[in-house]
């Protein structure tokens, strides 16, 4: 069973449509016992990110995601915002993050930027993903996916890049450690792309 977690922020439902055409059991849920019952998770957001920490703050998940993610290793996908708080601090807030992977989530560089509006970072873009990377197994990377973010995850460790994009640099765009997954991308917008990473994310 994969729980969606709804602590207030992300577009729960789009995802759950998605598992629902794949027949994938899933939940959309922030009952604690209902989470602690799942085999892996789903931590979307939308916005920013002191607003997004505050949300899951203030939801009680926290300590039992702790629990279930660092202590038990079940799996776990953080999408869009829901990644970048993955991180241990951020240049667009001052509350820490999860800390789940080391790093800190950064502001695109726009005066590396060609195009106008340079910020955010809207629309379709290519990825290149790390060899083996099991969630991109299936995905056509020159289409690649949905992007909407001024901010990305720059992880201390370049083990932990799964993926990145080209925008006046190479950003990364995807994060894997362990049993923690993350996107920048928006899959519930990227079609067979994004089907393709949660089909892939059920069966890991």
């Amino acid at each position: 069973m994969i729980a969606i977690i709804d602590y207030g922020s992300g577009n729960v439902g789009a995802i759950a449509n998605i598992y629902k055409q794949l027949k994938v059991p899933h939940i959309i849920t922030g009952d604690l016992a209902e989470l602690e019952k799942a085999d892996r998770y789903i931590l979307p957001g939308v916005g920013a990110f002191d607003t997004t920490m505050k949300y899951f703050k203030q939801s009680g998940m926290v300590d039992l995601l702790n629990d279930q993610v660092l202590g038990r290793g079940k799996k776990v996908l953080g999408i869009c915002v829901g990644m970048q708080i993955l991180a241990e601090s951020s240049d667009e807030g001052e509350l820490s993050g999860l800390g789940w992977i080391k790093g800190r989530v950064r502001k695109i560089d726009a005066s590396k930027l060609s195009s106008v509006p340079h910020l955010p970072h809207m629309g379709w873009n290519t990825v290149t993903t790390r060899p083996g990377a099991r969630l991109f197994e299936g995905v056509d990377t020159v289409k690649g996916f949905y992007f909407l973010h001024s901010y990305y995850f720059d992880p201390s460790e370049q083990d932990d890049i799964a993926a990145t994009a080209e925008y006046g640099e190479k950003i990364t765009c995807a994060v894997a450690h362990g049993n923690i997954f993350g996107m920048q991308f928006h899959p519930e917008k990227s079609h067979a792309n994004g089907v393709a990473i949660f089909r892939n994310f059920a069966e890991l």
